[in-house]
């Protein structure tokens, strides 16, 4: 069975890999510095809403033979909605992920950094981190062999080897398992709690992930009879990557202190309490989680862009390799320099806001579409956790957009 799965294991693990970036692992470390296991309730609701549409992008993606946005546009017969809905994804998912790559750079240095110290180099009166130079050629290197089982190898090692490292954190501080599963099976909402709650559920359950599945997929899976081994790998996956955020919660809430801004702040923090050995396996798991989004949030761009403006070609083509390459410089420029490009972010945050619920929303759509999918239309139960999921993304959205604005 173990044999199976792992001869089997692939998109999912690259969505778990590219939802647990630096972002996550933030929110993660401040959800438990600041309110303990209390929270836990919100990342299992995260998990499962993450599977549910996960499965469907898969499905889609196998029965399909096609990208997400491919079948957007051939789908949506509408001209104007069709062009702003093509227009918002380009602009979340493409302009968004070259302004979050500088992060998922950032994160795997805070990683390398607390192993070994700074590297800093000054050209010009401009100081430049030799770190994100490093991470940044080994994301180009793996991206531009553009084989994707060589991707997917590289992905799935780094998936469980960062897996490993925060799992093994959170065991060696011995938390109490009574305290755990009641923060994971009994919702409370502590005070001040609410944009931390949307926080863990708004960067697990990602956007652009439903691109990036369907459009891997593909390049695994050929058959109908597949969709099965895929449902097991989203499952898996995710559940992995679900246990992955909930051993940082656990890691962070055994914290006294709450001067932690991040996990790098964590790793410091633990070192005390229970060794140097907790110091390292939480760096190597910043380290893994950083550059897992560096690769997978250009890659899914890449997806985007061609299925979009309608370009055909593989991952060795050039307009894909074109896509990401863009977006993987901006983020070693921005990085490696240190700059925090505010306002683009802040429009990637809005378009976001605005894009998980309609495309939530149209992916419930297409999956009840018998001349797309055939007998591997939605079951009843499936529409029902759909439309739930729907609900609780409208309200993700609007209140994320309202953070933006300040009028939260």
């Amino acid at each position: 069975m173990i044999k199976k799965y792992f001869k089997n294991i692939g998109p999912g693990t690259l969505v778990a890999a590219a939802f647990i970036g630096p972002g996550t692992v933030t929110i993660c470390t401040l959800a438990g510095v600041n309110f303990g296991f209390n929270l836990l309730w919100a990342m299992l609701l995260s998990i499962i809403a993450t599977i549910v549409l996960q499965e469907m992008a898969a499905r889609l993606g196998i029965i399909s033979q096609k990208g997400l946005s491919e079948v957007i546009r051939e789908e949506i017969k509408i001209p104007f909605l069709k062009h702003f809905i093509t227009l918002l994804i380009l602009a979340a998912i493409v302009v968004g992920n070259a302004s979050y790559e500088a992060g998922n750079i950032s994160g795997g240095i805070l990683g390398l950094e607390t192993i070994f110290g700074e590297f800093n180099f000054v050209i010009g009166g401009l100081s430049i981190n030799f770190m994100s130079l490093i991470i940044g050629v080994i994301a180009f290197v793996l991206l531009y062999i553009g084989n994707y089982k060589f991707i997917e190898k590289a992905l799935v090692t780094l998936v469980l080897l960062m897996s490993f490292s925060f799992v093994i954190t959170a065991v060696i501080t011995q938390p109490n398992i009574l305290e755990v599963l009641k923060g994971m099976f009994v919702p409370k909402f502590p005070e001040k709690s609410l944009l931390t709650v949307i926080g863990l559920i708004g960067t697990t359950v990602v956007p652009y992930n439903l691109f990036l599945h369907a459009s891997l997929v593909k390049e695994r899976w050929k058959n109908k009879e597949d969709v099965s081994l895929a449902k097991t790998d989203t499952i898996i996956s995710i559940i992995l990557g679900g246990m992955v955020s909930m051993a940082i919660i656990i890691s962070a809430a055994s914290i006294p202190s709450k001067d932690i801004l991040n996990v790098a702040d964590l790793a410091k923090g633990l070192a005390p309490l229970y060794g140097e050995f907790a110091k390292y396996f939480l760096a190597l798991g910043l380290f893994a989680a950083g550059i897992t989004s560096a690769i997978t949030a250009p890659l899914a761009a890449a997806y985007v862009a061609q299925g979009c403006l309608g370009l055909k070609g593989n991952m060795q083509s050039k307009s894909f390799k074109m896509v990401w390459m863009i977006i993987l410089l901006l983020g070693v420029i921005f990085s490696s320099i240190g700059i925090k490009p505010i306002e683009i972010i802040k429009f990637a945050q809005v378009a976001n806001g605005m894009l998980l619920p309609i495309i939530a929303g149209i992916l419930l759509w297409i999956m009840n579409k018998k001349n797309v999918l055939g007998t591997f239309v939605n079951t009843k139960t499936q529409n029902i956790f759909g439309f739930v999921i729907l609900a609780i993304s409208i309200f993700l959205g609007a209140k994320g957009i309202m953070k933006v604005f300040g009028l939260l």
